[in-house]
């Protein structure tokens, strides 16, 4: 199994109150947000690891130069999204792999729970955040239906966690389609559009967390639940 982490964007509404330092470096109690993944990810046996970097790279790379992950660039972070990411790094993407943004905290269970899910494409939802969601997912039995940020009432089954496994068999089809985007010059897309443009196509599957804590670093109210998260757990 990879892992390929996207860590390349500025995080400009929470940046004022962490330095301006890159999202996933945030100090989560005793490690920083990126070595808590990381760390993680080695107690499951997985090393096979790659980040996307690009605001700040200096940064990361003298924060994890002791960790064996391999780095590729989006030096062109500040006029692109992660779709862009994954482009630079499409020559990683070659077999059963999970993908993910690196301002993402997961409690360990989550990421137990998608190593073992067989569905392939899988992303990740917590159907107990609906109308406070950001992007918000529509599903029904485990298949996404609809996607966004606008999406409203009924249409709101939970929110997208940042975090979806490919297996083998289906990256072909996923990075024949990046190339496409990227050649149409949809650089402004996100790399779960990829997976999101197979919707009318193919069965996308969700897998609900719900009940599980995640928390996404983009406010710095999300910054401060993952605080007392971590401060619960130690105590």
């Amino acid at each position: 199994m990879k892992v390929l982490i996207m860590a390349a964007g500025k995080g400009t509404r929470i940046s004022r109150y962490i330095e301006g330092k890159p999202k996933c470096t945030v100090n989560i109690g005793d490690i920083t947000l990126i070595e808590y993944t990381i760390q993680e990810l080695h107690k499951r046996g997985i090393y096979d690891i790659a980040l996307v970097l690009g605001y700040k790279a200096q940064v990361l790379e003298d924060l994890l130069n002791k960790y064996k992950v391999k780095f590729y660039y989006n030096y062109f972070y500040d006029v692109t999204n992660s779709i862009a990411s994954a482009w630079f790094a499409r020559d990683f993407i070659d077999d059963d792999i999970i993908m993910m943004n690196a301002d993402v905290f997961l409690e360990t269970r989550i990421i137990d729970l998608l190593l073992e899910e067989s569905e392939n494409p899988v992303m990740i939802a917590d159907s107990s955040r609906k109308e406070e969601a950001d992007y918000k997912f529509k599903f029904l039995d485990g298949k996404l239906l609809k996607y966004g940020k606008n999406l409203c009432g009924n249409d709101i089954s939970g929110e997208y966690v940042g975090i979806a496994k490919m297996k083998k068999s289906f990256l072909e089809d996923f990075k024949n389609r990046l190339e496409k985007l990227i050649k149409e010059g949809s650089h402004n897309m996100w790399w779960e559009d990829v997976i999101y443009s197979f919707v009318q196509e193919r069965e996308i599957y969700v897998k609900d967390i719900v009940g599980d804590f995640w928390a996404e670093v983009d406010f710095v109210e999300d910054y401060k639940r993952i605080l007392e998260y971590r401060a619960d757990c130690n105590t």
